[in-house]
């Protein structure tokens, strides 16, 4: 079955040929390579979606300041902010995307979906679009697996670590991820999903990771908000039939060479970006003498 995930052509193709829904052969992937019955699969992702809930829920109620100082508990303050921009819904999804992610910065439990830096999309926009939408558990869960079919995709044609392809690798799939996973949720065909995974890599094509003092904090927590906000505006506009124009695989293929063309100090180095500004420099010498003043004192050896 690995054959299916080679590009999002085969995937459609094979869904259509043997009539089965776009989260089947993802699931009789799992089955297969990963040596798992389907009932532990979707155990599996039951946990899994728990966790997601309680990192928003967490991230919502407890405090979240990290040992930096750079995460202040923005998710509340933003949660609670008595004006909402465009709706409380969409505050709602801002906050527990950032939520999700403040309990990554502070060592929390999260899922790297796909990875922990972006960890804060898929609870944020799946958690909102259930409430708004009253979604049964189960359309959520069969949404991860598409979800988990677009990284596999993704993996082998571009990259999913900011180490090789940029930020654009990491809270630009995990928003391609989740606005695939909207679209489905909301009775998209397949088309229209891929469509949306495709406009998605789009506007977040060429994103640079860049850490301030290393720290997966500054920018990583906003952007794991405005990736959010990004999967729900692809996804509506999928939904309504605006096509991207680019195919999605020649989309993710873009992705892979913009990633190989970008400097490495764009790429998780915390060399270049907001890392090398003046004050991403003094963030970073404060931190780094800070560790160094709690290191316990050297014992003299006897």
């Amino acid at each position: 079955m690995h054959f299916l995930f080679d590009d999002f052509k085969g995937w459609k193709a094979y869904c259509d040929r043997k009539h089965v829904k776009l989260y089947e052969p993802v699931l009789e992937y799992e089955k297969e390579q990963r040596g798992r019955s389907e009932e532990v699969i979707w155990e599996g992702l039951s946990k899994a979606y728990a966790v997601m809930k309680d990192a928003v829920e967490t991230g919502l109620k407890e405090d979240m300041t990290s040992r930096s100082g750079m995460i202040n508990n923005g998710a509340k303050k933003v949660y609670q902010y008595p004006t909402a921009v465009l709706s409380v819904e969409f505050q709602r999804l801002i906050s527990r995307a950032l939520a999700a992610k403040e309990v990554n910065s502070c060592m929390g439990r999260i899922v790297a979906a796909p990875t922990a830096g972006a960890s804060g999309i898929l609870p944020g926009t799946l958690y909102t679009l259930q409430e708004i939408h009253g979604l049964e558990e189960q359309k959520i869960l069969e949404a991860l697996l598409i979800g988990a079919g677009i990284a596999l995709i993704i993996e082998q044609k571009a990259s999913l670590a900011g180490a090789v392809g940029g930020c654009q690798a990491e809270t630009g799939s995990a928003a391609a991820m989740a606005s695939g996973a909207i679209v489905y949720c909301l009775g998209g065909d397949i088309d229209q999903i891929f469509n949306a995974v495709g406009i998605t890599i789009q506007c977040t094509l060429g994103l640079v990771c860049d850490p301030v003092a290393g720290l997966v904090e500054v920018p990583c927590v906003v952007r794991n908000a405005s990736a959010a906000a990004i999967a729900y505006s692809s996804a509506q506009i999928a939904l309504a039939g605006v096509s991207g124009v680019i195919p999605v695989d020649e989309c993710v293929e873009a992705m892979g060479e913009v990633g190989q063309s970008m400097e490495s100090r764009y790429k998780e180095t915390a060399m270049g970006g907001l890392a090398a500004t003046l004050t991403g420099q003094a963030i970073s010498k404060k931190i780094l003498i800070e560790d160094i003043e709690v290191l316990p004192d050297e014992v003299e050896p006897e």
